[in-house]
């Protein structure tokens, strides 16, 4: 009952921009911290993007300055502005739904993930 649906991917010339999209169904979201996280094939997934209820945000260091993270909790949606793109930000990015719950639990839920391509 609970899904997260990315979107907004393709592919883009260095330099250029991409504007992500998670769009969230189901009951849960404004308890919940949304992040958006990467994995390049053969690579382990990391985070890019953070963005806890209270609002404070956390970027990854390689994205930090370029990247902009949107929350939404009307829409039940998260965006990721990505400015000046380059080749090693190609990667699916996935959009999470992360929420602590009782002494040492948490529960958390993933998106399917968007391919974005930097190529010339």
């Amino acid at each position: 009952q609970v899904q997260l649906v990315e979107s907004g991917g393709g592919l883009v010339q260095p330099g250029g921009s991409l504007r992500l999209s998670c769009a969230a169904s189901g009951s849960i979201f404004s308890t919940y911290a949304m992040g958006w996280y990467r994995q390049a094939p053969g690579k382990q997934r990391e985070l890019v993007a953070q963005k806890f209820v209270q609002g404070r945000t956390n970027y990854g260091d390689s994205v930090k300055g370029r990247f902009t993270m949107f929350r939404d909790n009307a829409k039940k949606t998260v965006y990721l502005q990505m400015n000046n793109l380059q080749p090693v930000d190609t990667a699916v990015y996935y959009c999470n739904a992360h929420k602590q719950i009782g002494p040492g639990g948490e529960i958390e839920y993933w998106g399917q993930g968007t391919q974005v391509t930097v190529s010339s």
